[in-house]
Order: structure tokens, then sequence, then C-alpha cells
């Protein structure tokens, strides 16, 4: 049997337009791909019609695949002369869980290839014409989970809080829809004016893409209100009232 290879490939954020040239060709030639939920099936559709293709999805809050489960497939397709592509939304690398997955499979001896993919955050940001690092608002961005692993403590939000005001930083928050109320209410603890603007924005790059806009200070009812669900990400900080929502912070949030 020959040897096989595997790729950790991020699929971007939605817009198939998005992919690099690498991961499309990594989809094309690939004999098994794993794919998760927020892969869309217009992506998934540019593979070779002999791959063989299996959904292992991993949502917060619904069934998932065991991670477990995914690695031991992963090395026993490599293992059997598979081209094995794990698909992965955004960057595999970006809150992805694919640094636990190279581990696991280098451990065992396989060599993985990583190629990186347009992470939601950004295509969050530049759906609105937000420059995350627009050097007239914000010296620097962080990238932040809102979703604690099993086990483990929540980020400290007012330590974040204090340290994005004194250093001007953006924030740019995955997985925070759950977590909405302790995220607000510790970056104000910690420093942040309420009336920071802050960018919410579902499916960013997608057809069905949605947004809203508000004040750090409303941020959980605006949530409420806007009806957006996960996945959604925050971008939070003064670079927000650079992009073209700038009207609509304007006229939502008379900023």
């Amino acid at each position: 049997m020959p040897p096989g290879r595997c790729f950790l490939v991020g699929a971007g954020p939605g817009d198939p337009e998005l992919l690099t040239i690498k991961a499309l060709k990594a989809i094309q030639g690939a004999t098994l791909l794993l794919v998760d939920d927020l892969v869309g099936e217009d992506i998934v559709a540019l593979a070779s019609p002999r791959a063989r293709v299996i959904h292992v999805g991993k949502r917060g809050g619904c069934l998932s695949t065991p991670q477990a489960f995914i690695e031991r497939l992963m090395l026993m397709a490599v293992q059997e002369g598979e081209i094995v592509v794990r698909l992965k939304g955004g960057d595999p690398f970006i809150f992805g869980r694919g640094g636990e997955e190279a581990e696991h499979l280098r451990a065992a001896g396989v060599e993985v290839e990583v190629i990186n993919g347009i992470t939601a955050g950004l295509a969050a940001a530049t759906s609105l014409g937000i420059a995350l690092t627009h050097r007239e608002h914000a010296h620097g961005v962080m990238f932040l989970t809102g979703h604690a692993g099993h086990g483990q403590a929540g980020l400290d939000w007012c330590e974040i809080g204090r340290t994005a005001r004194a250093a001007q930083i953006t924030l740019v928050i995955y997985m925070g829809v759950a977590s909405v109320r302790e995220v607000e209410a510790g970056l104000l603890a910690g420093g942040l004016p309420a009336r920071t603007p802050v960018a919410l924005v579902r499916n960013a790059s997608r057809a069905d893409q949605e947004h809203a806009i508000a004040d750090l200070g409303s941020l959980s009812h605006a949530l409420q209100a806007s009806g957006l669900a996960s996945p959604c990400v925050f971008v939070i900080g003064d670079a927000v009232r650079a992009g073209n929502c700038v009207a609509a912070l304007a006229q939502s949030m008379a900023l």
C-alpha cells in the first residue's frame, strides 16, 4: 500500500472565491475529505467525484463528532494510503483544533501539511469595511474565544478590557454568543467605554451573511434583538467607526 498523505486545509469563511489556490488543489486531489459543519456544500462540491466525503461536524451545543474519533479516522486513512484532507471552516489553526490533530498525527509518524484559510474574524471585519488595525484607531488586534474548553476557566474579560483600552486594541471574539453577558460585563468593568462600537457578523462572506451594529453597553440586548445566532463574530473597538458601517452606527446607536 503506498503511503498516504494528510492535509489540514482552511476552507475560509464560506465564499468559495476566498479559497487559496493551494487549498483548491488539495481538495481536488483528495481521496477522502473529512468535513466540518461550517464548510459549505459548494466548497465540498469542488472535490473529485471519486473522493469519499465524511461529515464530522463539531458545533457547540449540538450533537458533535468526538475529537478522538476524528483523529483515529485520519490516522487510519493515511495508513491505508488515502490522500486525506481535513477540511475546516476558516483557518485550521485559529480556533479550529488543527493543532491537536497535527500533534496526534505527528506523534504517530505522519507528516501533516497545513494550508491556511481566511479566518472568519478577518472576513467579518472586511465585509463591513473595518480595518482591524487602522492606525488612527487601533495599535493591534486580539483574536479571542468566548467558549472555554471542557474543565477550563473562561477568559478574564475585565483584564482584557483594561488591556484593550490601555493599548488601543481591537477585539475579535469567536464563539461568544453563549457568554455575551459575561463578555459585556467584564469589558465594561475593565474600563472599555459603554459607547465602544461593536459589529456582530454571522456567516461572514456568505450569501446569507447577517450583521448588526451596537455599542458595548447594549451588546447583549442588541444580540438578542437582532436574532443573530452562532456562528457569530464580535468585532469590538474604535476601528469599527472607520468601517463603511459607520452610517449605521450613527443611525442605530446615535454615536
